[in-house]
């Protein structure tokens, strides 16, 4: 069994409140250090811990009680951590920025919106002269056109009242009226968070720049040029926001958690029948609006973000979606379909919640912290810590989405867990994964930058782990994510991974039995599965067409600038 190691190419990791790196991996080094979270918010809070103690002795608090804990909890918990890992500057300069992108948040919703939009008429832009306009207020500002730079000025012009103040405000209404409502001011500003207000949705219109001509009898789709965006080779196609769009996207959300509208959560309800039951409401389009499937607390993880906590945002994320790195930007959107906005653009939840991971990733120590948070949260009230060992063996077949997340779950409810999957799968170093190339436990050492674990994904050999999150899901992902997802498991001394292993043929369920094993998880796929109806069709040896050409994907056969190269023991029989 293979202990961490606190030491990374010459650096050393040095934990405050006396532990030690292996701490982070043990249950008895997690209850160490909820201990001394415990005595650190006695001393900054006194009136807070007695609440965290009861809430955790009774956890069934009412929704908006138990939320209002979370959120006071939360720069208790941000500054712990900071003090944990020895990061109080770098954390204290990334909430110095939220706090300065709080000035185009604040302009555009107030100043932008509920000024500019409703006090500029359409006939006072005729004629009106963007550039020069432009022009003048970089004068002003000193510097060319910046938005942030704009917003901060516009306080401080409306904090001045002079005449010379209201004189730039006037222009600048007319500036931002002409930014968000015409073609000119679109083009001037192609890539915005200021001038880009939500807008009305048509769900029958949803592709606004398509146009649909008939050609020789037949019907020809076009989208506009500028919106088609290749995808050849396999480079990372949508990096995603930054953290002013997230920003941009917190703010924009209404945090109604307090009202218990959350639908983006709980989802869209029906007014209850004679049975006082509510069934969900459905698209027009007929899928059902149930919201997010984890109930992930989106409405308080959006306000915790604005008020610059960035840890315990996260922090607040992993509550119920402890494998974030896996949802998000480009997965998800359940709770998109059943935000509080249905007639107008809703909140773009992937994105605030894939920045908010990022943040903290890209903190020094980063992957670490989000390591631990899906151990030890003290948000998570229900279960802080892991479990005690229960002696309980779980075999989960496949390791997919759905059996990566079980079996962390499974590890946390103290279970050992054996995950399989029919794909091989690549080790990592042990340095690493804690694994070495033979199965055997082996120290590893602290991650203090996450991009030393990712890799450019045009050069990137699949690993195999991570089912169709690996070999189903195109570049607009980066599927260096998995990576992550993995050494999450694959470090804790109750997990072991095995691929090239088939439930059914390699390993049947009476051998798992005769194994040791309490019980078998199915986690293999919802698809029904490609197999011939053919006797022996599963026996050792033989291979599928979708088997063999997803082998061939996994070798890189599809990369143009790669030879394909598989593994075959022959004899060989092709049919």
């Amino acid at each position: 069994m293979g202990a961490p190691l606190a030491r990374q190419a010459g650096r050393e990791l040095r934990l405050a409140f006396d532990l030690r790196f292996e701490d982070l991996y043990s249950r008895d080094g997690l209850y160490q250090l909820d201990q001394a979270f415990c005595a650190w918010l006695a001393e900054r809070a006194a009136d807070l811990a007695p609440r965290l103690t009861a809430a955790r002795q009774q956890p069934d608090l009412p929704a908006k009680e138990e939320a209002a804990l979370l959120i006071e909890l939360s720069p208790h918990l941000d500054a712990f951590i900071a003090r944990l890992f020895g990061i109080e500057e770098q954390t204290g300069s990334l909430r110095e920025r939220h706090d300065e992108l709080g000035a185009l948040n604040k302009v555009k919703w107030k100043f932008v919106k509920r000024q500019a939009l409703l006090k500029v008429s359409a006939d006072e832009l005729q004629g009106f002269d963007g550039g020069q306009a432009r022009a003048q207020i970089e004068h002003w500002l000193g510097q060319r056109f910046e938005e942030l730079a704009f917003s901060q000025a516009i306080l401080a012009w409306q904090e001045a009242g002079d005449a010379e103040a209201e004189e730039r405000l006037a222009l600048a209404m007319r500036y931002c009226a002409w930014a968000v409502t015409t073609d000119e001011g679109h083009a001037a500003h192609p890539v915005s968070v200021l001038f880009r207000q939500p807008g009305k949705v048509d769900p029958f219109d949803l592709l606004e720049h398509g146009s649909v001509r008939q050609e020789r009898g037949v019907t020809i789709h076009t989208i506009d040029p500028a919106h088609i965006r290749r995808r050849e080779g396999f480079a990372l196609t949508d990096a995603g926001t930054d953290l002013r769009g997230a920003l941009d996207q917190a703010n924009y959300c209404i945090w109604c958690h307090n009202q218990g509208k959350d639908s983006c959560s709980k989802g869209l309800r029906e007014k209850p029948g004679p049975d006082g039951k509510a069934a969900f409401k459905k698209t027009v389009f007929g899928v059902k609006q149930a919201g997010c499937p984890l109930e992930e607390r989106i409405s308080e993880f959006h306000l915790v973000k604005t008020q610059g906590h960035s840890i315990s945002a996260l922090a607040m994320i992993t509550i119920d979606n402890p494998m974030a790195a896996a949802t998000g930007h480009r997965i998800c959107n359940d709770c998109m379909k059943a935000c509080i906005y249905q007639k107008q653009t809703p909140v773009d939840i992937p994105q605030a919640e894939t920045r908010s991971l990022k943040d903290v990733l890209e903190l020094p120590w980063g992957f670490e912290i989000y390591s631990l948070l899906t151990r030890w949260n003290p948000l998570n009230i229900r279960r802080p810590l892991p479990l005690p060992t229960s002696g309980y063996k779980v075999l989960v077949a496949g390791m997919g989405p759905a059996g990566f997340t079980l079996s962390h779950h499974l590890l946390n409810d103290g279970h050992s867990v054996v995950g399989i999957d029919g794909l091989k799968i690549e080790p990592l170093p042990g340095r690493l994964s804690g694994v070495d190339e033979f199965g055997k436990r082996v120290p590893f050492e602290p991650i203090e930058d996450v991009d030393t674990l990712f890799e450019p994904l045009d050069d990137r050999v699949m690993a195999g782990f991570g089912g169709v999150a690996e070999y189903g899901i195109t570049v607009r992902w980066n599927k260096n994510f998995l990576k992550v997802i993995r050494l999450l498991l694959e470090r804790r001394d109750a997990f072991a991974m095995h691929g090239g292993v088939r439930l059914g043929s390699t390993l049947s369920v009476d051998d798992a039995f005769a194994m040791g094993f309490d019980h078998i998880a199915l986690a293999m796929g919802a698809g029904r599965p490609t197999t011939l109806d053919i006797p022996n069709g599963l026996a050792r040896g033989v291979r599928t067409a979708s088997d063999f050409l997803m082998a061939l994907q996994l070798t890189g056969a599809a990369k143009t600038d790669s030879i394909a190269n598989m593994q075959v023991r022959l004899p060989v029989v092709v049919i």
